[in-house]
């Protein structure tokens, strides 16, 4: 099962940290957020990447194509051609990951409907963003999704209520979905997806200003086609600087949940 990551984000209200950064590209400890988010996802089974990009994509393509001389110890011998020796890596890496350009100013929902070619003929993939970590058993998720049959799985967490607030019934249909609201008093999307190919049937080709979490998911809300999957974990983004701060505080302490 493919995992779709939105990183098209540009990160601007962390300034200091994401000037010349790409936000999937903020950094905890040593490795851009991105890295933690696939790492969680690999760590369980799920190392095929397709990653939507946008946003000064350069600096995540450069990443991935320099990535064992980023983690490891290496020797340039300038006598023999500029042979490389490396010394070893504290994170070498067997994924599998397609870098596709969806425009830079191109908005969610367009994103993830350009790289429906990526999915290939699987009925089934995970979407999320390129800005958020959590210790979200994906085996437990993904079996509620198979289980439902429904087109969308979303996970609901509890956190400050200023995202996609979701209402939904004692079995975990969702019944309305409203994006962003002004307060919120239940769970909110956690922005881990796994999603049926018929979600691309709620994303209209050519265009590139379909905004997944408004229109499409509504869509998907009213027709009965989408399920939440409760969570109760820690999950956190990276929207701030103080969530910059916290993540990476947690990371350096060593009790960063997300860390398998």
């Amino acid at each position: 099962m493919k995992v779709a990551i939105l990183c098209g984000g540009k990160g601007t209200r962390i300034r200091g940290v994401a000037d010349d950064l790409p936000k999937p590209m903020i950094p905890i400890g040593a490795y851009p957020i991105l890295w933690h988010i696939m790492q969680g996802y690999a760590t369980q089974g799920h190392k095929d990447f397709v990653l939507c990009l946008g946003y000064k994509s350069g600096a995540i393509k450069d990443f991935f194509l320099n990535y064992r001389s980023r983690v490891a110890d290496f020797t340039i011998d300038f006598d023999r051609d500029r042979a490389i020796e490396f010394h070893g890596a504290d994170h070498a890496i067997d994924w599998r990951v397609t870098m596709a350009e969806t425009g830079e100013e191109t908005l969610t929902g367009s994103r993830v409907k350009a790289v429906e070619k990526y999915i290939g003929k699987d009925d089934t993939f995970m979407l999320t963003y390129g800005d958020g970590v959590a210790d979200i058993d994906i085996e437990a998720l993904t079996n509620f999704h198979q289980s439902h049959g429904k087109a969308m799985t979303v996970c609901g967490v509890r956190p400050p209520g200023r995202f996609g607030e979701m209402e939904h019934g004692a079995d975990g249909a969702v019944i309305e979905f409203n994006e962003k609201p002004q307060a919120t008093g239940g769970r909110i999307s956690g922005g881990f997806f796994v999603c049926s190919r018929r979600v691309f049937d709620y994303l209209d080709g050519g265009r590139d200003d379909i905004v997944l979490e408004t229109e499409p998911m509504r869509r998907l809300a009213a027709d009965g086609e989408m399920m939440m999957y409760r969570h109760d974990g820690f999950w956190q983004c990276m929207d701030t600087y103080r969530d910059f701060q916290l993540l990476n505080d947690l990371f350096a302490s060593g009790t960063a949940p997300w860390v398998r």
